[in-house]
């Protein structure tokens, strides 16, 4: 759909007794405080397509459907402010670290935890892929972020501040990790190209890239956490998009499409769709971990205005550089069967 995820007009109780028993949680450290998340969506950790928004009632989501978490990387404020992400927010007063664990999707405050946790979790990912130490960092920094500044059901990351804004109307998008995430990618991007999406095409490879990232967080998190991955993978945002889709599955969008370069139709969302079916068959083929170095690691030497050649060729050039031939070879097939020119 094309009104979601934007960067401007082309790229521009519970019991806790109940609680303790829905997945195992992250064990608190210094920095750290529990709270109460989405184990990335309700839809994905349930199997329940039927879920909905029912004006953000607390009983519109199973308890289970949420687990405890530790709020890593905290500077003490005791507020939502750490060292990958600090949360602002004019709906509702500001969340605070003690009170963390008992917020419900009903109150203001859980999208602010929501929004910090899942930002903070999308760096660690990054991280632990060795950007910031081996390799250079991708946006390792505190990413600002603002809950429902925008006046209707869309998000969007903008350059002027390097900033995210999540939405109001429907499902709060916030309440979607892959929504945050997704938004987070814009960031990743712009961080590595500054100005980057000034193309067509290039407004496209940054959807891609956000719907591809928020897939490979929410699954890198469900891994180390134990939680349930009920829904399909490829499909994207499966519980944000229950308030704008009436078919089943409940998807924003698919990173496994069939699309290709000659069913581009010039709308970087659905274009998008192309270039993210690639970087998953690059995943499929390589495994996550070689995949998300490679692709990453690429997107360092994108144009701002960037095309889908241009960029598939960085990409092959990243994984002979990283891994050899095999990996080049991968790449190359996961872009050629997508008949991006020039591969």
């Amino acid at each position: 759909m094309s009104r979601r995820f934007s960067r401007g007009a082309l790229a521009a109780a519970t019991l806790t007794v109940a609680l303790a028993t829905l997945a195992a949680p992250a064990l608190a450290a210094p920095g750290s405080a529990q709270a109460r998340v989405f184990m990335v969506n309700p839809v994905q950790s349930s199997g329940d397509q039927s879920l909905t928004d029912a004006k953000d009632s607390a009983t519109a989501v199973p308890s289970a459907q949420y687990a405890t978490a530790a709020l890593r990387n905290l500077d003490g404020s005791g507020g939502l402010s750490g060292k990958w992400a600090y949360v602002r927010s004019e709906t509702g007063a500001a969340a605070k670290v003690a009170d963390a664990g008992t917020y419900t999707r009903h109150d203001d405050q859980f999208e602010q935890v929501m929004a910090y946790f899942w930002v903070n979790e999308a760096q660690e990912y990054l991280q632990s892929l060795g950007f910031g130490t081996e390799l250079p960092g991708a946006n390792d920094r505190a990413q600002p972020v603002r809950i429902n500044q925008w006046g209707a059901d869309n998000s969007y990351f903008t350059d002027k501040k390097a900033e995210i804004r999540f939405g109001k109307g429907g499902v709060d998008d916030a309440e979607d990790a892959e929504v945050v995430v997704h938004e987070y990618g814009h960031a990743v991007h712009n961080a590595q190209v500054p100005g980057f999406g000034t193309s067509l095409e290039a407004g496209s490879i940054g959807e891609a890239f956000g719907d591809y990232l928020a897939v490979e967080v929410g699954a890198a998190a469900d891994a180390k956490y134990g939680w349930p991955m009920r829904a399909d993978l490829a499909c994207v945002a499966d519980w944000d998009s229950v308030s704008y889709t009436s078919s089943t599955p409940h998807c924003l969008r698919r990173v496994d499409t069939d699309k290709t370069y000659a069913d581009r139709v010039g709308e970087v969302h659905a274009d998008g769709e192309i270039w993210s079916r690639a970087l998953y068959d690059i995943r499929r083929a390589l495994g996550a971990r070689t995949a998300d170095r490679i692709i990453v690691n690429a997107q360092f030497d994108f144009a701002p205005d960037t095309s889908f050649s241009a960029a598939a060729k960085s990409t092959v050039a990243t994984a002979r550089e990283m891994y050899g031939a095999g990996a080049e070879t991968a790449v190359r097939k996961a872009f050629a069967d997508r008949g991006i020119p020039g591969i």
